[in-house]
């Protein structure tokens, strides 16, 4: 194995950034998961794995994802503006509070963590301001850390799709093994939409999501719930 260039690539960033373990509270949300799970609309591996390709090939994350390649690409130009912009843009995006509230959650939190670690970046966080959406703080680090784009968009994709495989395993339930099995079965359509999400323009940049819409506003008044979204 050739070390040197591995960490010359950054490989290691990535594999930070899209960390389970990395401190942003991602494992708290389902994104209206639970909510599916709940009334058996998702009860078997086979309900979740179309459930995540149907997202994958239209839904929010695709937006997400394209939102934060335009981060990556201001923090490279230096135009705070234009990331600040962006910003408001997926805010205003969200089509509901608990979608918000977790984009906003987990975004301060990794923003956070980033001054703390490189707090040359404390710059760029008081530029965005407190209300920054989880996309936006990844594309932040990406750029700085020099990650290459099309893994950081692969990065991100694959650890929306790890969280919310994750839930499954916890609430339908499934076997650590079926979860395992199902993210190896996205590998091709997770590679597939990265490059599409990497040649949207700015005027492309839609999604079809009225079911996790639904599901995330039923999942405020469930009678139980595991999770905060």
């Amino acid at each position: 194995m050739d070390t040197i260039t591995l960490t010359s690539s950054n490989f290691l960033y990535i594999l930070q950034l899209a960390s389970p373990a990395l401190p942003v509270g991602a494992y708290s949300y389902s994104e209206g998961l639970e909510t599916l799970i709940e009334n058996s609309t998702i009860a078997t591996k086979e309900n979740l794995k179309h459930w995540l390709v149907m997202e994958l090939c239209y839904g929010t994350i695709r937006l997400e994802a394209a939102v934060m390649v335009r981060a990556y690409q201001s923090i490279k130009e230096n135009d705070l503006k234009t990331l600040s912009d962006w910003n408001f843009w997926l805010s205003a995006a969200r089509e509901t509070e608990e979608l918000r509230a977790s984009s906003v959650g987990m975004g301060r939190s990794l923003m956070r963590l980033l001054v703390d670690l490189q707090p040359q970046l404390a710059t760029i966080a008081n530029a965005i301001g407190n209300y920054c959406n989880y996309a936006i703080a990844f594309g932040v680090a990406s750029a700085y850390w020099q990650i290459n784009i099309e893994a950081a968009v692969l990065g991100y994709l694959h650890n929306w799709a790890s969280n919310l495989i994750t839930t499954g395993v916890k609430l339908i339930p499934l076997g650590q093994t079926a979860g395992q099995q199902l993210l190896l079965e996205l590998q091709s359509l997770l590679g597939a939409t990265t490059v599409e999400v990497l040649d949207l323009e700015d005027d492309e940049l839609s999604c079809c999501s009225w079911g996790l819409s639904i599901a995330s506003m039923k999942h405020e008044t469930l009678y139980t719930r595991l999770f905060r979204s």
